[in-house]
């Protein structure tokens, strides 16, 4: 595993650098535009337009395969990933400069999703299935890194820089923040630019998959194809439904949790700082997650999915509830707060484990297996994205212990896919 020219000397770094792009585009935006002084409504709005780029890129996937090597694709998007960050951070001292980070931060999804595809392919064509076996988990426990350093260690030191390097006051929100979040965007786009020259040595060029397309109209009839083929299984629109709705509370509490935990005590938060912010949603929240992960899928093993399916999307939902006590009681305790963030990150882990594993088994099956689970995670990204756009406003309108009521309510659609989810393939 650690000799000369194994894939130990890319995995790790490639999928990490995957995660932090995502994780800093998608995630610690929406904390980065609640500093700068937006509303709930549209930090949420603007962070969740870009998981769009994420959600489409089934779409242009096939292109990718047509054109020089993957390796080719990774490093240009790690190039201009690094360098679009650092731009991001220099536009922080124009004057209109946040319409700038948002056209800029647009870009950067694209390039960010093409490096997805780039990297999968260089795992999938460079390894064999037995090695594709042997890294799986240093894969995944490596794209979990992404989340902890982007989520957990970015947005506390944007805290610390903030209240003890810049000596600005931490609960306010406003321009005083700019000098923080511009360090840490040519942090990050210093650690995506050393990955990209550390890829240019270690890394493998990846083949071309055996059906790539050799000409743009070819991977158009390919993708025309997929999509004709995907429509055409057998209770497709069920499982549509089950692939779109399953995280639909999730959906409405992943940007708003981290608004409520720093959103002052008179506005119904609990007035906590991006240090602490950091700590308990990117560090514990995290840590419960994989913890979550590890055992919710040794449970499908040994009791099989058809049979814990609907247990877990119990674990998914009914978890939710921490947020709705925390609301109601406003604990000013941490270990209260942490446990809540820790019992609900926790489940959601135990309960996603099968939510990925039907996609694989019950919705990809057939001509175009990758293809359908790219489809398939697509439409949960696209869950994602729209009830992030909708989440801030309802919280305004709503205030956030009706707000959290109605996460509570939106369960329900959760469980009725899931009940009637069906089952054609042996698992």
């Amino acid at each position: 595993m650690f000799a000369r020219g194994t894939p130990m000397l890319w995995v790790p770094s490639g999928y990490f650098a995957m995660a932090l792009t995502y994780m800093m585009l998608t995630s610690v935006t929406s904390i980065m535009f609640k500093n700068l002084g937006m509303d709930n409504g549209q930090a949420a709005q603007y962070a969740s337009y870009l998981i769009l780029a994420y959600t489409i890129k089934p779409l242009f996937a096939p292109f990718v395969e047509m054109y020089r090597t993957k390796k080719f694709f990774v490093l240009c998007a790690q190039l201009i990933v690094g360098i679009g960050f650092a731009a991001v951070a220099l536009a922080m001292s124009l004057p209109d400069y946040m319409v700038i980070m948002v056209f800029l931060f647009g870009i950067l999804s694209l390039v960010g999703a093409t490096q997805d595809i780039a990297s999968d392919g260089v795992y999938v064509t460079s390894l064999d299935t037995k090695t594709q076996s042997l890294f799986c988990g240093i894969q995944s426990l490596s794209w979990n890194v992404g989340p902890i350093v982007a989520s957990g260690g970015m947005v506390y030191l944007s805290g610390w820089l903030h209240t003890h390097y810049f000596h600005h006051q931490a609960g306010a929100f406003g321009p005083e923040w700019i000098d923080s979040w511009r360090i840490i965007f040519f942090i990050v786009a210093g650690i995506t630019i050393v990955t990209a020259l550390w890829h240019m040595r270690v890394m493998p060029d990846g083949a071309k998959a055996e059906n790539a397309p050799s000409s743009v109209a070819e991977a158009a009839y390919i993708l025309k194809d997929s999509f004709a083929t995907f429509f055409q299984k057998r209770d497709v629109w069920l499982m549509v439904g089950f692939a779109f709705i399953f995280r639909f509370s999730i959906g409405l509490l992943e940007k708003i949790g981290p608004f409520f935990m720093v959103d002052p005590v008179t506005q119904g938060g609990l007035g906590l700082s991006n240090e602490m912010l950091g700590l308990i949603y990117g560090t514990y929240g995290l840590i419960a997650v994989l913890l979550g992960s590890l055992l919710g899928g040794i449970f499908v093993a040994r009791r099989g999915l058809q049979k814990t399916l609907f247990t877990l999307c119990c674990a998914v939902n009914i978890p939710n509830v921490t947020f709705l006590l925390m609301s109601v009681y406003q604990p000013d305790n941490l270990l209260i707060i942490s446990a809540g963030v820790a019992v609900e990150k926790f489940f959601y882990g135990f309960g996603s484990v099968g939510f990925m594993i039907y996609l694989m088994q019950q919705l990809a099956p057939g001509k175009y297996t990758t293809t359908h689970y790219a489809f398939g995670t697509g439409l949960m990204g696209l869950c994602m994205m729209v009830t992030g756009v909708i989440s801030g406003h309802l919280q305004q309108a709503l205030g956030y212990v009706h707000y959290f009521w109605l996460v509570m309510a939106a369960t329900i659609p959760s469980f009725l896919v899931t009940w009637f989810a069906p089952f054609h393939h042996k698992e």
